[in-house]
């Protein structure tokens, strides 16, 4: 018996493979999430200056593989055993081996977050193409949610490959018809245009990023234009009450920029995994 025959046999070892994979995974998306906007902002410059017409600078190389990964207070570098994904967290207390300085949660956060997101699709699609391909756009959200919260700022690297992955997996039908996934990429895109430009006509304030637009339509590639709706309804609850929350917490005012990347992402990887129930369920209820 083969892997793929006992994984397909077995929805246990599929889930817990899923599981690990996720913690693994979820590993190097802390990477991605902390170096991406650094290579991002790096590649910025060069290009100024190259437009400028100013000598290029001489920095060291910086991208997800180097340089290794080291303790930002002492600069010891991280060993293999040192970088077990939430394991070497707890066994070293949260704590650098060299110098004691305190790990920040978020890191250990991330990868058990990813490995549980991980094991929900394995158990959710069962040992599928839909669960390997859900698998993947979930650790992209995950990293280019987390960036926005960061930066504000959602890569192209991550969502344009994500939305060209969307209609690729399409064309065979795996999440919606592959004319829905288009002109659900095609509707996503223009009706947070369509809000963008209202909104600064009305108010002479920019509302959301182009990234937004980028985003939702590539939710629309994956899930035809029948998910858009109720994904902007959930990502305008979720962030009207999560952002209210985090307004006051922190206690800042109503001026304060809150990204909507992370929003969207929420809505769309639910409005993929349950819109036909919750709009089953919406319809039954309404008939009341």
């Amino acid at each position: 018996m083969d892997v793929a025959t006992f994984l397909a046999s077995s929805p246990l070892a599929f889930v817990l493979c899923a599981l690990v994979l996720g913690l693994l995974v979820g590993s190097f998306l802390n990477v991605v999430i902390h170096r991406l906007p650094i290579m991002m902002q790096r590649d910025w410059r060069a290009q100024a200056r190259e437009f400028l017409d100013l000598p290029s600078e001489q920095i060291a190389t910086f991208n997800l593989v180097l340089p290794h990964s080291h303790c930002p207070q002492c600069n010891h570098q991280i060993r293999a055993w040192e970088n077990i994904p939430l394991g070497s967290w707890l066994f070293l207390r949260g704590k650098c081996s060299s110098c004691r300085a305190p790990i920040s949660k978020r890191y250990p956060f991330i990868e058990l977050f990813c490995g549980v997101l991980s094991a929900y699709v394995a158990w959710h699609f069962g040992f599928s193409w839909q669960a390997g391909a859900m698998l993947v756009l979930t650790w992209g959200l995950l990293a280019m949610s987390m960036i926005d919260i960061d930066h504000q700022l959602l890569p192209d690297s991550i969502v344009l490959p994500l939305l060209w992955l969307g209609l690729i997996v399409n064309v065979s039908s795996l999440f919606a018809p592959l004319p829905d996934a288009v002109w659900g990429a095609v509707a996503g895109y223009l009706s947070l245009w369509a809000v963008y430009w209202l909104f600064k006509l009305v108010t002479g304030k920019e509302g959301m990023g182009y990234g937004d637009f980028k985003l939702l339509a590539m939710l629309g590639a994956w899930g035809g234009w029948q998910v858009l709706p109720l994904t902007i309804l959930l990502s305008s609850v979720v962030g009207a009450v999560l952002g209210t929350v985090m307004l006051r917490m922190q206690k800042a005012d109503s001026g304060t920029t809150i990204p909507f990347g992370p929003y969207l992402a929420i809505a769309g990887w639910v409005a993929l995994l349950w819109g036909d129930q919750i709009t089953s369920a919406y319809l039954q209820f309404a008939r009341f």
